[in-house]
């Protein structure tokens, strides 16, 4: 009876020890679990078939229109100057527009900006071309006809006339330039009739540009010895878009036809060293 008491005894103290330690391994383990769990970064769910955004496309750089104060041009003038900037045909460099139906000049600087506009006397003889071998003739042989000032895109050059004065070549070969106004014959008048506040009197030369002496001296020659300068002289015989290769590039639809790309009409290099020649006008 006894033996069978103690048995009993050591029954319930073992029970009594193992729930002991039980809670004590759960009074250690539970915290341990629970600090665990709040450890692991949340994990966010799976979203199925989830698009990443495609990056978005870089703005269309802006491109230059000429901007031109407070002038009235032509149309030509206009659609020409606008074309220059705005395809870059102009190369960084400032744009000269020559206007010979409106007997007006346009210089701009390379960013589009109108520096000056002036009226200008041009060629007696209406004509978009140089005879052949007009640069190479004495003055008294060239012929009325043959007085033109030739239309096109040129890049303008520095240089001397053979007395010695600066001028500026628009195209060597054919002995063109823009040059300061001079009283070649005092019946022509030239200095007046620049003044005058019709174009109708402005054509008068055989062929060179001529400007009014401030114009040239302030404005044209500093563009041109700064930047270099592209010239563009209009024609008057037929569109500009045959002689630029050039289209409205206010019209979208125009551009996208183009591709908004220069369409040059191709110009010889002037030569590395202009040597003094007869211009036109001495």
């Amino acid at each position: 009876m006894t033996s069978s008491r103690s048995k009993d005894s050591e029954f319930l103290k073992s029970v009594r020890n193992g729930a002991v330690i039980g809670a004590l391994v759960l009074v250690v383990a539970v915290p341990w679990i629970r600090s665990q769990k709040h450890a692991q970064p949340p994990v966010a769910p799976a979203t199925p078939h989830a698009s990443v955004p495609a990056p978005a496309a870089p703005a269309p750089a802006a491109r230059l229109l000429a901007d031109f104060g407070d002038e009235q041009p032509s149309g030509d003038a206009r659609h020409v100057a606008n074309w220059a900037f705005f395809t870059g045909d102009n190369g960084g460099k400032a744009v000269v527009v020559l206007d010979k139906k409106a007997a007006k000049v346009y210089t701009f600087e390379p960013t589009g900006r109108l520096v000056a506009a002036t009226p200008a006397l041009f060629g007696s003889a209406i004509g978009d071309d140089s005879a052949p071998g007009i640069g190479d003739k004495p003055l008294a042989e060239i012929k009325p006809h043959e007085r033109t000032t030739p239309a096109g895109r040129f890049v303008a050059q520095p240089g001397m006339n053979t007395n010695g004065e600066d001028i500026i070549w628009i195209d060597y070969d054919a002995a063109v330039s823009m040059h300061r106004v001079r009283p070649v014959l005092a019946s022509e008048r030239r200095f007046e009739r620049l003044n005058s506040p019709t174009h109708e009197d402005n054509r008068i030369s055989n062929g060179c540009v001529n400007l009014p002496v401030d114009f040239y001296e302030r404005v044209l020659g500093p563009a041109v010895k700064k930047t270099g300068a592209i010239v563009y002289v209009l024609p008057e015989t037929r569109p500009p878009e045959e002689v630029f290769g050039s289209f409205d590039v206010t019209d979208p639809q125009a551009v996208a036809a183009a591709g908004a790309k220069p369409m040059r009409v191709s110009t010889a290099a002037a030569p590395a060293h202009l040597d003094a020649r007869r211009n036109r006008d001495q």
